[in-house]
């Protein structure tokens, strides 16, 4: 059987798919998947042994194109798709964009019903549309909808990400202990203000851990630098594509990350992951994987799902959401999840006590 999966971004959407599209290559026969992606994501879903062919798809720099430029693009993206005969196109997104991408293609095209879909028009371009429901996480949903389009059960298939750890991340043997924290996203009420995050690395290498900080960006870069500034065994990783920093969270202890596309990836690749959670709801799009835990706002007005502050509107990091968790807070959450119980990191012998306001819940 051979099925294209349309699924363009983001980086958390990608990582989402990941369980489905495991669940297919093991419950279909000869499956051969080809999947449309936002170009910067095609590295990413290359990593997965189900796709043979990641087919880039880049909506998002033909926004800046010129018309002639424009049309040389879309004819481009439209013979690749139309290069194979699928029977059965999967728009796992069910926007009116990536409806008019499974357009391009051939093949019987499926998506989710109307109520189900992100966009209700999206769901004119499906010869067949799924009813999913959003009251589960995405990552849940997305692997209902490809069960009902391939027609296999569940039953006795368990959520794997499928991802392998990437090969440059093994065989280092003499690399020091280390946690990653990725304090990098787009909204500014979703950062974790600089000083929980020096709180934090001190607390790791005082417990003899030292702290990775990636630094895409001039924004992340500023950040990583007033982060790292004067604390021992903090390095600043350089900026690279997916396929430079995945191996990097994937040889972590740990990673404790804000609401971020990277933050996904960790927690797929099975690495103990702490979200941290204010403006935005973990519910339906939250960190997925077996060792992922979210400590979540409980103030009344969150989550508030806005880019600014109603209660600090001038704020430049740290929303009073997010400002609630201490580094001591997130260091307990570390314990409990890596090791059952709150001081097992802690080298020094020393327990850990929460003192938040929000206790870690899985």
């Amino acid at each position: 059987m051979k099925v294209l999966v349309v699924k363009l971004s983001s980086l958390g959407d990608v990582v989402h798919t990941f369980p489905a599209v495991t669940d297919a290559m093991r419950a279909v026969p000869g499956l051969t998947l080809d999947w449309a992606v936002e170009e910067a994501f095609v590295p990413l879903v290359e990593t997965h042994p189900a796709v043979r062919r990641a087919i880039p798809v880049p909506l998002r720099r033909l926004r800046k194109a010129p018309g002639e430029a424009l049309r040389s693009a879309a004819a481009a993206i439209r013979a690749a798709l139309r290069a194979e005969t699928y029977d059965v196109v999967i728009d796992a997104q069910g926007l009116m964009k990536s409806a008019a991408v499974g357009l391009f293609a051939r093949g019987r095209r499926h998506g989710f019903a109307r109520g189900s879909a992100r966009e209700g028009l999206a769901t004119f371009a499906y010869h067949t549309s799924h009813a999913v429901p959003e009251t589960e996480h995405m990552a849940v949903r997305l692997r209902k909808l490809f069960a009902a389009s391939l027609g296999y059960s569940l039953a006795g298939l368990a959520a794997d990400a499928g991802l392998a750890v990437p090969a440059e991340a093994q065989g280092q043997g003499n690399e020091p202990p280390y946690i990653v924290m990725l304090h990098g996203t787009t909204w500014r009420t979703k950062t974790w203000p600089v000083k929980h995050w020096r709180d934090l690395a001190l607390m790791a290498a005082e417990r003899g851990y030292e702290t990775r900080i990636f630094a895409q960006g001039p924004e992340e870069t500023a950040r990583a630098t007033a982060i790292a500034d004067r604390i021992p065994g903090v390095r600043i990783v350089p900026p690279g594509p997916i396929t430079a920093l995945a191996p990097v969270i994937a040889r972590a202890q740990a990673v404790v990350s804000v609401d971020s596309g990277l933050g996904h990836l960790a927690a797929a690749l099975a690495v103990p992951t702490i979200g941290l959670y204010g403006p935005t709801n973990p519910r339906l799009t939250g960190l997925f994987g077996p060792k992922a835990l979210e400590l979540k706002s409980l103030r009344p007005c969150a989550p508030c799902e806005r880019a600014q502050c109603r209660i600090a509107p001038d704020l430049v990091e740290g929303p009073p959401c997010l400002t609630d968790f201490s580094a001591r807070d997130v260091w307990r959450a570390l314990n409990v999840l890596r090791f059952g119980h709150a001081d097992a990191m802690d080298k020094t012998g020393s327990t850990v006590a929460h003192g938040g306001t929000s206790p870690p819940s899985p």
